[in-house]
């Protein structure tokens, strides 16, 4: 046989008609997909976990009185971040009756007053960049607020409540609670802490730009409530209120209303059927709401 044959028969391709058929169950191995990234929790001070929010804060004590000095502490926390170049916008929240701020940063589910859902409105308003700012009241938060309690609810000035607002407002203004608009802050608070809410917005109208006042009304009421002509110079007011609540009435709060309609002033009146005194539902979104369009 020719060389040139042999090689060209050596290189042919082997006949494979005869291999065993390709196996249907095989399965090429699969590339593993890359990992996705671990999503980023939202940073916050605040925690939500099943029955329980915790919220960092700090706490302060403010040496005040006419005659003799008395301690009164304020609980404040600031948001995580940068300050703006003023300051953060600053919300002062007032306790309601023997409630004190101590208890507004670590509170169950179950707690009293609807207490969960101010623990939402502290997450969402440090979230937001507002500071919180939460004065006690007389005796470490075991009493309540001086505003509607005669012979203070018409002596303003001769009240120890009206002394310490002037030693706190110094005390933000010395930048002791840190990098805060003294000049841009907000009031808010439930029951007294309501009727103290309208009546940082009467004494001192020139501090705060907004106020939310829950289950509470004007200044000076109570149970019995006359609410005089107002100004419309008014502070923008939101309330919120449960329809049922036997404790502050919601024909008080419409008294207010009114006088607020007919002076022309900017205000909005959510009220929760059903619910009692306690802070509602559409609290932790509509009060930081009302305070960003302000």
């Amino acid at each position: 046989m020719p060389i040139a044959l042999s090689l060209l028969i050596a290189c042919a391709p082997e006949d494979v008609s005869d291999a065993p058929p390709a196996d249907p169950t095989f399965e090429e191995p699969s590339v593993p997909a890359e990992p996705e990234a671990p999503v980023e929790p939202t940073a916050s001070r605040c925690t939500v976990e099943p029955g329980l929010i915790r919220c960092e804060h700090e706490i302060t004590t403010i040496m005040t009185g006419f005659t003799g000095l008395v301690p009164r502490d304020v609980h404040f926390q600031v948001p995580l971040g940068s300050p703006p170049p003023g300051g953060w916008p600053t919300v002062v929240m007032f306790q309601g009756s023997f409630v004190g701020p101590d208890t507004f940063w670590e509170i169950r589910d179950d707690a009293i007053f609807g207490m969960w859902n101010q623990g939402l409105l502290i997450k969402e308003l440090l979230d937001r960049g507002f500071a919180i700012v939460a004065p006690e009241a007389h005796l470490g938060g075991t009493t309540a607020w001086d505003t509607n309690l005669p012979p203070m609810a018409f002596a303003w000035d001769l009240s120890t409540d009206h002394r310490f607002m002037l030693d706190l407002f110094a005390a933000l203004d010395a930048g002791e609670l840190g990098p805060l608009d003294s000049h841009a802050m907000y009031a808010t608070g439930i029951s007294s802490g309501g009727y103290m809410t309208s009546r940082v917005g009467l004494e001192y109208p020139e501090r705060f730009r907004a106020l939310a006042i829950h289950s509470g009304s004007w200044a000076t009421c109570s149970t019995l409530c006359v609410v005089p002509a107002l100004s419309p110079d008014h502070l923008p007011t939101l309330f919120l209120q449960g329809e049922d609540d036997p404790l502050v009435p919601l024909d008080t709060v419409l008294d207010y209303v009114d006088a607020l309609d007919d002076a022309s002033v900017e205000h909005r009146l959510i009220v929760e059927p059903g619910a009692g005194h306690e802070w509602i539902a559409p609290a932790p979104t509509e009060i930081p709401d009302w305070f960003e369009a302000h």
